[in-house]
């Protein structure tokens, strides 16, 4: 009998670092773009950074392509610039709401197809059109959440630190625990 134990395992992962509020290395994706307003989502710390949103949007578009290839898509890729990192010049509040939303809908899809999967023998197969197994895409898309969650936490502490109008942040411009230890970034 085939066994799906790596992949359990695997789901778990992904879903700790997606939403936990226990994850052990610091805040998930989720609790990373908590407070984030759509104002603070659209700043882009220098000319040559993204924003958190167009982050956001990148996020997305690597989970939707590991979805694609688990479906056996072997066609579809990203190889435009627009699909990868998409330049979001303004963030509004239904976009910054859609964009989130998006995010999570890869999520749910992403879990959806890996419980599918009736083997752990899956994992080792290789990815159409890739040279990587999909255990090894998989585990890829686990470490890109963990490595976007902190860029987000970074741009969030810089903004915090950011002598901005009151109106622009509302309560996120509260600076009072700007140095306490509390955060992980």
């Amino acid at each position: 009998m085939e066994t799906k134990e790596e992949l359990l395992r695997i789901i778990d992962v992904l879903n700790d670092t997606y939403e936990s509020e226990e994850a052990w290395y610091g805040p998930s994706v989720v609790e990373a773009l908590r407070d984030v307003t759509p104002k603070m989502a659209e700043v882009r710390l220098s000319t040559n950074t993204h924003s958190i949103a167009e982050i956001v949007y990148h996020m997305t578009t690597w989970r939707i392509f590991v979805v694609r290839k688990i479906q056996g898509d072997v066609e579809f890729d990203i190889k435009t610039e627009d699909k990868d990192w998409k330049k979001i010049p303004i963030v509004d509040e239904f976009e910054w709401e859609a964009i989130q939303m998006e995010l999570s809908l890869s999520q749910e899809e992403l879990i959806s197809e890996l419980e599918k999967i009736e083997s752990d023998a899956f994992l080792e197969e290789f990815v159409p059109g890739r040279d990587y197994s999909y255990y090894t895409m998989i585990h890829g898309v686990i470490h890109h959440d963990v490595y976007h969650a902190g860029q987000v936490g970074l741009i969030k502490k810089a903004i915090k630190g950011m002598r901005l109008a009151e109106d622009d942040f509302g309560a996120f411009d509260d600076r009072s625990e700007f140095d306490s230890g509390a955060d992980y970034y």
